[in-house]
């Protein structure tokens, strides 16, 4: 079944209102200040929101039903629950022991810190860190948006990439993160709407419905939340989502620029401190809405099998999509997988802008945060980063594996190592020392990715950023008791 007109006019009627909204909250932009930070008065409830859209992408939503959808694809139940266990745990201690840090001094970026801890080096290397791997993360998140409009008009995977892209980078250039946050909020309800209705699309094409979808599930075992063993090869075990989820949230959330730039935007620290307090147990509730739907369409397609098998677990969502919603529905699911695509992609690139401008731009410019020159440069870094994740998202990466697993393993690569840093900062170990470290997390990551499986031993992602931590701050600690200089 293609898309009918009626979805299509739909479809097209959200996404010009999205960036007709983005482009009216954030209207009267006069600084960097305003541009980058929103003039640091945005609601903390609408940062609850925002941050919970923003890492809710399209890999989200597409991605994460594949992996209860079947074994081959991902676990077939519902073990990747024990990884926002972890999360919460994390966005718990960062909440305590980083977000206040950013609430000292008049901060622009996460990185910062750094600067001020550690020196501008140190400073520099983790902002550009930060800046390759949210590109490669973001554009792979683009390429899975790209694939929905690929499967509905035929297009080639440039345009499709290209024209999802362009609507995102027009209210993200023109309004900053006031517009980002606003429609972020707007965003959010549309996609949980938008997965709500095709939750209970599918139940009413399985006899029996919700309750014996549920009850299927249980009778095979596909309800199984734990996994208790030891094998660290297994992304998805309690260890590995309980130390591995909670060391790339406190990350992710504590010293990555794309979810501190909102903790930058609050009006004091206590409401940066209950956005993300409370984003933990949101996301854990949005995970196991997607699991459930792919339980609903485990069951549907063993009674409708499809033309073709499955070749990926991201494709089984989005073939329900596009051929088995009824009319009218389609569009406003449609408008759902772009919700959650253009809330991360929007705060991907604001958050990019700013770290380009505030860590790289300004200090070799010498010019200030709140001149005109800053503004300038921080709309044209929004149009640069736009383009490199569409040089991603066409370049064929996200071909591979569920593109969730592919996300989540690029964070887990450098992240664990900005947060070594900061862990040092925090020690008072030298910049020397500091260096010594990210050098000796970037080595031992390295040898976790590249080297380990030449010989026979495969280490699972969730415990990449515990490695890459550890390794950081083990050398930069020695490095600093030799030296003498640590605080």
């Amino acid at each position: 079944m293609g898309l009918s007109s009626l979805d299509l006019v739909l479809l097209c009627v959200y996404m010009l209102g999205t960036v007709a909204f983005g482009l009216w909250m954030g209207r009267g932009q006069k600084s960097a200040s305003d541009y980058l930070l929103g003039g640091r008065d945005l609601p903390w409830w609408t940062l609850l929101l925002s941050i919970v859209a923003t890492e809710t992408s399209t890999a989200t939503f597409l991605s994460v039903p594949g992996i209860a959808y079947a074994a081959k694809f991902g676990t077939g139940d519902l073990r990747f629950l024990q990884l926002p266990l972890g999360y919460i745990v994390g966005r718990t201690i960062a909440a305590y022991t980083l977000v206040p840090m950013y609430f000292r001094g008049e901060l622009f970026t996460a990185y910062d810190v750094l600067r001020v801890r550690s020196g501008p080096a140190v400073r520099t290397l983790a902002s550009g860190l930060f800046l390759v791997t949210r590109t490669l993360a973001d554009g792979l998140r683009l390429y899975l948006t790209a694939v929905v409009l690929q499967t509905m008009f035929g297009w080639s995977l440039p345009v499709a990439v290209l024209l999802t892209s362009l609507g995102t980078l027009a209210y993200t250039v023109v309004g900053g993160i006031k517009a980002v946050v606003w429609t972020d909020v707007a965003q959010f309800f549309v996609y949980m709407a938008g997965a709500f209705a095709a939750l209970a699309v599918i139940g009413g094409k399985v006899d029996g419905g919700i309750a014996q979808i549920a009850s299927d599930a249980a009778a095979s075992g596909r309800l199984r939340a734990f996994d208790f063993g030891l094998d660290f090869s297994t992304p998805y075990t309690f260890w590995a989502g309980l130390l591995g989820g909670a060391v790339l949230t406190i990350g992710s959330h504590g010293v990555d620029q794309m979810i501190v730039q909102r903790y930058l935007s609050a009006r004091s620290l206590r409401d940066a401190q209950k956005a993300l307090l409370w984003s933990g147990p949101l996301v854990f509730a949005q995970f196991a809405l997607f699991l459930a739907i792919g339980h609903g369409l485990a069951a549907f397609y063993a009674a409708n099998p499809p033309a073709q098998p499955f070749g990926k677990g991201d494709a089984v969502f989005a073939d329900f999509l596009v051929h088995h919603l009824p009319i009218g529905l389609v569009g406003l699911v449609l408008g759902a997988v772009f919700s959650a695509a253009m809330s991360t992609l929007s705060s991907s690139l604001s958050a990019s802008a700013g770290a380009l401008v505030n860590d790289f731009l300004l200090p070799a410019t010498g010019h200030s945060p709140d001149s005109p020159f800053a503004l300038r440069a921080a709309k044209l870094a929004t149009v640069l980063f736009a383009g490199l994740q569409i040089a991603v998202g066409i370049s064929g990466l996200g071909g591979g594996q569920a593109v969730v697993s592919q996300v989540l393993a690029i964070a887990t690569v450098t992240t664990g190592v900005i947060l070594g840093l900061f862990v040092l900062a925090a020690r008072g170990v030298a910049p020397v020392a500091s260096l010594a470290g990210l050098c000796g997390g970037v080595a031992a990551i390295g040898v976790v990715v590249f080297g380990l499986e030449e010989w026979g031993v495969k280490l699972a992602w969730p415990w990449h950023g515990l490695v890459s931590c550890g390794a950081t701050v083990a050398v930069g600690s020695v490095v600093g008791l030799a030296s003498g200089r640590r605080g």
